[in-house]
Order: C-alpha cells, then sequence, then structure tokens
C-alpha cells in the first residue's frame, strides 16, 4: 500500500506513490488549488456533465481517464473548500497527530452538503468523510459492485488507525523526513485521503465507463486496443494520457 504499511496487513491493493514518480504534499495542494475550482467552474458553466460518472464515452472528458480524474476531484473538493486553509494539518508531520485524532473522534455522518465548526481539525474531518460519501453515491451511480463499496468509512478508518500507530512510535518525524527525500510516502493525512480518493475513483470511472464487466464490454466499444489493460494497470489518470 504505503511504503511505511506492512503488506502483512494489506487487503487491498492501493497506490503506492503517484504517477511519473514522487510527488510531494506542497506539490499536491498546490494543483488541487488550481485544478478543483478550474473543474467547478466548468461544471457551473455547463461545459461538463456532472457528476462525472454519469458520462458516456460520446460525452465531453467521457473518457475513463478523465472520468477518474474529476470523480477524485469532484470528492476532494469538501477538503478544499474548508474555511480555515490550514492544510499543514494534511501535510506537516507536526500536525498529523492533531489531525489523525480529529478524524478518528468525528462521527460517522452520510452527508455531502456540510456546515463547518470553525476548528479546522474538525472541519477537514467533516470534510473527508463528506469526500467518501460521496465516491459512495457516485459508486451507486455507476453501478459499481455493492461488495466493492461497502464499508468505505469503515475501510478507511482502519488505515488512519494505522497511521496513528506510526506516528506514535519514536522518531516517527524523522523516519518521514527520511521517506519524503527518497521520494517515498509517509502516512501524512493529505497522502491518505488522496490514495483512497483515487482508489475509489477507479472503481468509479471503470463501472460507469466499461460496465460491468471490463473484458466483455471492451469487445462491444471501439476502444484503443491496450485501453483496458493500461486501465487495469494503472495507479493514477495521467497513466492514461494519450490513451
Amino acid at each position: 500500500m504505503f511504503d511505511w504499511y506492512p503488506k502483512k496487513h494489506s487487503a487491498q491493493k492501493t497506490e503506492k506513490r503517484s504517477p511519473g514518480g514522487f510527488v510531494g504534499p506542497d506539490v499536491i495542494l498546490d494543483e488541487l488549488g488550481k485544478r478543483v475550482p478550474q473543474y467547478m467552474d466548468e461544471v457551473d458553466r455547463g461545459k461538463l456533465i456532472y457528476p462525472a460518472c454519469r458520462r458516456t464515452l460520446s460525452d465531453a472528458s467521457g473518457d475513463v481517464g478523465s472520468v477518474w480524474d474529476h470523480t477524485r476531484l469532484e470528492a476532494v473538493r469538501y477538503v478544499m473548500m474548508v474555511p480555515a486553509r490550514e492544510f499543514e494539518l494534511l501535510s506537516e508531520p507536526v500536525r498529523q497527530m492533531e489531525m489523525i485524532d480529529a478524524y478518528l473522534v468525528q462521527r460517522p455522518h452520510a452527508e455531502t452538503v456540510i456546515d463547518f465548526t470553525g476548528t479546522a481539525a474538525t472541519d477537514f474531518a467533516i470534510a473527508i468523510l463528506a469526500g467518501l460519501n460521496w465516491l459512495t453515491y457516485c459508486a451507486g451511480l455507476a453501478g459499481v459492485p455493492p461488495a466493492q463499496q461497502s464499508g468505505t468509512i469503515r475501510n478507511f478508518r482502519k488505515v488512519v488507525t494505522l497511521a496513528q500507530r506510526w506516528w506514535f512510535t519514536e522518531g516517527a518525524p524523522d523516519r518521514c523526513a527520511q521517506l519524503l527525500a527518497h521520494g517515498e510516502q509517509p502516512p501524512l493525512m493529505l497522502y491518505l485521503v488522496w490514495s483512497e480518493y483515487t482508489r475509489l475513483a477507479k472503481q468509479i470511472a471503470a463501472a460507469a465507463i466499461f460496465g460491468s464487466s471490463i473484458s466483455r464490454s471492451a469487445k462491444l466499444v471501439a476502444l484503443p486496443v491496450d485501453l483496458v489493460s493500461r486501465f487495469e494497470g494503472a495507479q493514477d489518470p495521467d497513466d492514461l494520457t494519450g490513451a
């Protein structure tokens, strides 16, 4: 899963690192700060079908890579909406325990229309849950098999709990710095959230564009010969650029 995550606990296959190599947390936040409002502006102007999981291959940005990418942008927009803008809670080692504790004490909710409290860590926790709920909603629209979408919040809580144990250990900030220096992902909340949103959005894109059976549907529509295999092996929508 991640470089810090014990393989014996990994029950699901998740992205290890960003496409094309390592991407630092500040770069991710900077890109999201630009791309989320740009995407939502295109939606508001009616240039794109929304949510992305309702698109077909004949629609604008109806290719599987765009649906995957835009679905996760739809989920992460709640995080980018947090009024306090204290994104260091997601990306700075010294604030990880504060953020993780706030997430773990937050009662699960089923809302995607949310009210913020004014307390940054609590608001990020609310927003992260809202993003997970959005992905569950989209999974239902796209026809993701129930077995794949059940327990989304519970499963992510387990990941965050494991991250909490990692940060509890002596020397965790130093190990975090070492991982970042070597182009590896430590259990920063930003990486946990972004990777989970990416994983879930991929399932949604597959169901929306390829249907319930990728191999069967690939025979019925005009797709690039290697697209299905490239999609199955992709860790990020950018891996499909040019597909």
